[in-house]
């Protein structure tokens, strides 16, 4: 089994200007940045009505589970349980991603494990599989985004938990330990560190744009002209800007 040390966690100011641009911009703008699959796919919200998250991954991996590699015995051994040493690396502001094979059937982690995460201040859970306890799980102060719950504990039928804080696929795309987890009901995206700062600043123009376009477009505007923002619009934009639009 794979334990890599704690992650390098990424600037706050960076945290908080991707939460304020929302999962749809970052999708869009790393794309342009030459990312072309930041999506976690599969992962949806099931805490509607909350607002949206962002914050640096904690990672685990599942492997199938075979019999001479790993016993499936939930308690006689805790500290041999990898799923727990994930969460024992949680800070404020943390969010924990799983790459859960896309299984149904293994609920990764179940109430307690997650009232653990919630008291160190995580943020969210991103799973490409299930949780359990789930009429408890959802009364935590925690985002979830996942394929579905289901009764059985984590390596009850199928996976089991094998590395903490390593490269993972979860939902078809890569995450890294620290990668910036921008997390809303649109759905997930894992940001890359190094690209954090840039990303921000086109999508701060870009929500700056956005904002001035909307604005037309309630005021009957035409579509061709105001999305995406044509080139004879731009000085009737800076306009706005310097009237202090968006302010």
């Amino acid at each position: 089994m794979t334990h890599t040390p704690d992650i390098v966690r990424p600037p706050r100011h960076l945290v908080d200007a991707l939460r304020e641009a929302g999962s749809a911009t970052c999708a869009g703008d790393l794309k342009r940045l030459g990312i072309r699959n930041s999506f976690i796919a599969g992962a949806t919200c099931w805490t509607p009505g909350r607002p949206a998250i962002a914050g640096p991954a904690l990672t685990l991996s599942f492997l199938p589970l075979r019999e001479d590699v790993y016993q499936d015995d939930e308690y006689a051994d805790p500290e041999k349980q990898m799923h727990r040493h994930c969460l024992y690396h949680a800070q404020q502001g943390d969010i924990v991603v799983v790459d859960a094979r896309g299984s149904m059937h293994s609920g990764v982690f179940g109430e307690m494990m997650l009232t653990y995460f919630a008291g160190r201040g995580g943020l969210g859970v991103v799973v490409d599989g299930c949780i359990r306890d789930w009429p408890k799980a959802k009364e935590l102060d925690l985002g979830f985004w996942m394929k579905g719950v289901t009764p059985n504990y984590h390596t009850q039928i199928e996976i089991f938990p094998y590395g903490v804080n390593v490269p993972i696929g979860c939902g078809g795309a890569l995450v890294m330990p620290g990668d910036i987890i921008v997390a809303d009901e649109d759905g997930v995206v894992a940001v890359p560190v190094s690209l954090a700062e840039k990303l921000a600043e086109r999508a701060s123009h870009h929500a700056e744009w956005e904002e001035f376009s909307r604005m037309r477009l309630s005021e009957g505007g035409d579509l061709r002209k105001y999305y995406p923002l044509r080139e004879d619009a731009q000085a009737e934009f800076e306009a706005w800007r310097k009237a202090g639009g968006g302010a």
